[in-house]
């Protein structure tokens, strides 16, 4: 059994024990600070970190991901206090902190958020950065290398890349505070950075709403009519809504975009998996595993790459609460929800 099949079995802190027996190279373990960790209070009960954080060095919280001068920066002792045994924060009476108690959907169950007016949960998120006690292995991603040969030549040799990512609202950058946060934007710089001799252009063909069977209409329109050399497809949130399109359909249609693709161009493509949403959530079907699974699936069977999202974000998300890092408390994510996607396509070996 290899890590991105295991991954959401072991969670978070059991997975040095299966570094024996997967034959794919694996990113290394990071044991820098984490930056931006988000997750929302709820009242003085303890809210978990993902990691275990180390005594003796500085755990900031403050109220935006990234630090500027208009941040609240919060104070231990003030504001909260820290468990460095358990790895959570928890706010005290009289705290700055936003108490989530306090957020429209607080308690609810089965909810339909259409019912509800504000439901974001921008205003509820603490931001975190800190060093973890151990070494951090995450994420965890089999290298992709081998099914990005042309794209690394053409960036090794200076030559103009198109890279197009195509999805639905998470691709599109909904929620995200600013453009330059969505995860591919963050990918690309990082890639000009990784390759400063590269002419990288990038483009959003993402649509809210659209699921695969709206994604297979628009793909001339989006896609190939970019003329792209690297396509990144994700979709599974929409398709795997109540009425959304069934698994088989899913995967049917994701062969259908590649088909198409290829027979159109010479892109490389890139297939992401993507996050379970509110398990509250009236209108999820709470089967994102098998849409991942899915994907997972198609990539090996085409020769596409493969970032596994759906794995990471769950192993990032064992100790913490599913609202941590929903932007809207129901299917996008916040900046650092952004960023697991941003790390796991740096991971891939491009």
């Amino acid at each position: 059994m290899c890590f991105s099949h295991a991954l959401l079995r072991a969670g978070t802190f059991g997975i040095l024990g299966l570094l024996v027996g997967c034959n794919a190279p694996l990113t290394p373990p990071t044991p820098t600070r984490v930056s931006g960790e988000s997750f929302i209070v709820v009242g003085e009960e303890p809210a978990a970190l993902a990691y275990l954080p180390a005594r003796g060095e500085p755990l900031r919280l403050r109220n935006t991901y990234a630090p500027s001068p208009g941040s609240i920066n919060y104070e231990e002792g003030r504001d909260y206090t820290t468990d460095y045994a358990r790895g959570t924060v928890t706010r005290l009476p009289g705290s700055r902190l936003p108490d989530f108690r306090t957020h429209v959907l607080y308690g609810q169950v089965a909810f339909d958020h259409t019912k509800f007016p504000h439901y974001s949960n921008q205003a509820f998120f603490v931001f975190a950065d800190y060093t973890p006690a151990a070494l951090v292995f995450w994420p965890i991603q089999t290298s992709q290398a081998d099914r990005l040969r042309v794209t690394r030549a053409k960036l090794l040799g200076g030559a103009p890349v198109t890279l197009v990512a195509f999805g639905d609202s998470i691709t599109a950058g909904g929620e995200a505070s600013t453009p330059r946060l969505i995860f591919w934007q963050r990918w690309a710089d990082h890639l000009q950075e990784k390759y400063p001799q590269a002419r990288l252009n990038a483009i959003n063909a993402a649509t809210g709403g659209d699921n695969t069977t709206r994604g297979l209409q628009r793909l001339s329109d989006k896609v190939l009519a970019a003329h792209p050399d690297l396509v990144l497809i994700a979709f599974g949130m929409n398709d795997h809504n109540h009425r959304g399109v069934p698994v088989a359909d899913f995967a049917s249609q994701l062969r259908s975009m590649i088909a198409r693709i290829r027979a159109a161009t010479t892109a490389e493509i890139i297939l992401l998996s993507t996050f379970p949403p509110n398990p509250q959530w009236l209108h999820s079907s709470h089967r994102m595993a098998e849409y991942a699974a899915a994907t997972a699936n198609v990539a090996a069977a085409t020769g596409c790459a493969y970032a596994d999202v759906f794995n990471n974000w769950q192993a990032m998300t064992a100790r913490k609460r599913p609202e941590d890092f929903l932007a809207n408390n129901i299917n996008h994510p916040n900046d650092f929800g952004h960023e697991i996607y941003y790390r796991v396509l740096a991971a891939l070996g491009l």
